[in-house]
């Protein structure tokens, strides 16, 4: 469920116009439901709730905006990151340190030390050779880093080859077969301590049968490290709860996944970690556009050339990702275009043969489903801007991330004086 629906015959974010934030803010523009993100944290850890106290932490790298981070952390969540950026966002956010996970195969040494001295709450290491730098570095602080060894279980997810990460053949964790021996000489580290295991098998899960025999063979390592005299308390789930895309799509849901969960992990007597990110702000966003044109050929399906483009929302040109796209004004007409951006890429397509509502030349549409990886993965190709952010609460809003002007970002190159 989401909060954008037609008033009188207009789509609203919440009870604000999105015709008005077109007009002050500008296209293309994303739009945040504050009451969507809460929503969603209040039923996902609702659906946790059998597990006794969970640490749930929200993926920055869904949305890693500072209003959104801090909607979330006023709901309870902590913080995973992947980066240094993302660990300053998240403390800039109000996030505690405690409540921060730093995951990511790519930590480098510097990340480690701001990490150290900021005091997070969990490391999740992703190999014996970032867990003897982490120790060294530790160690070196006289202190111990709280921290997991994240498992490979080589289990596929279903989902789409570029966000599967739980396969032999990704770059992530462990091989579990590796894990106990690995586990073993991390804990005899000084500079670490060690407390459980960590696994993510991949995002947009469409089903929950891959990651219940991912958590199986989590629970045979549990037990098989503390028979060999191991202390492990903690155990990181991961995330990756897929949300639908396209409208009437069932997915399963997060009371499904908490029951499975419960059920798979009964007896463990840890404590349960969760990485939610798409299925938290997934829904909370769409990406408001303007039609430029629609281009006409012959018989030929025409062209409907968006201000949006794959610079802005880039799933649909990385993954072929379907989004819904909906008139802001609807007329109850329908068309059969494909739906682009005016990138100098053929790849810049957001849909091909799609039926959608009709529109001309100044109407406004938005993209659904665009409040996880979608800003975040922007960039300023073909040198535009970079897109603006703003948050609905009720009958508020505010823009919450400036648009990025193709002047502010050519303003920070230099030309060396050996040039001129």
């Amino acid at each position: 469920m989401d909060h954008f629906h037609l008033i009188d015959g207009a789509l609203h974010a919440e009870q604000v116009p999105l015709e008005d934030i077109a007009r002050d803010v500008g296209t293309p523009v994303y739009v945040y439901s504050r009451t969507t993100l809460v929503r969603h944290a209040q039923v996902f850890r609702k659906a946790l709730s059998a597990l006794g106290d969970p640490h749930i932490a929200f993926a920055v790298k869904a949305n890693p905006n500072l209003a959104v981070l801090n909607v979330l952390q006023r709901e309870g969540y902590g913080a995973d990151v992947v980066s240094g950026g993302e660990l300053q966002r998240a403390l800039a956010a109000d996030i505690a340190p405690k409540d921060i996970v730093f995951s990511g195969v790519g930590k480098t040494g510097a990340e480690l030390d701001y990490a150290l001295d900021t005091g997070i709450g969990q490391f999740n290491i992703e190999s014996l050779e970032e867990g003897t730098e982490l120790a060294h570095l530790a160690d070196a602080r006289n202190i111990g880093a709280p921290a997991a060894l994240r498992v490979n279980p080589d289990v596929d997810a279903r989902t789409h080859a570029k966000i599967s990460t739980g396969k032999a053949e990704n770059k992530f964790g462990v091989a579990i077969s590796d894990a106990p021996a690995i586990y073993a000489r991390l804990t005899a580290m000084p500079g670490l301590e060690m407390r459980g295991i960590a696994m993510h098998i991949g995002s947009q899960m469409a089903s929950l049968e891959p990651l219940e025999a991912a958590i199986g063979k989590m629970g045979v390592l549990l037990g098989e490290l503390r028979a060999a005299g191991h202390t492990v308390t903690h155990v990181d789930l991961g995330g990756g709860l897929g949300v639908p895309y396209k409208a009437g799509e069932e997915l399963p849901s997060p009371t499904e996944y908490g029951a499975m969960i419960a059920r798979a992990t009964k007896g463990w007597n840890a404590r349960l970690m969760f990485e939610p990110g798409r299925v938290i702000a997934g829904n909370a966003g769409v990406l408001l556009t303007r039609v430029i044109r629609l281009k006409r050929s012959g018989n030929r399906t025409p062209f409907m050339i968006v201000d949006a483009a794959m610079n802005d929302l880039a799933r649909p040109a990385l993954y072929g990702a379907w989004h819904d796209f909906e008139a802001v004004h609807p007329n109850g007409e329908k068309m059969t275009v494909n739906i682009v951006g005016p990138i100098c890429e053929t790849g810049d397509t957001f849909a091909m043969g799609r039926e959608c509502d009709a529109l001309e030349a100044g109407d406004l549409a938005i993209f659904r489903t665009a409040g996880a990886y979608g800003a975040t993965m922007a960039s300023s190709y073909n040198s535009r801007g970079f897109v603006a952010e703003v948050l609905v609460d009720g009958d508020k809003w505010s823009v919450v991330a400036d648009r990025i002007s193709p002047e502010a970002i050519s303003a920070a190159e230099r030309v060396p004086d050996w040039l001129k």
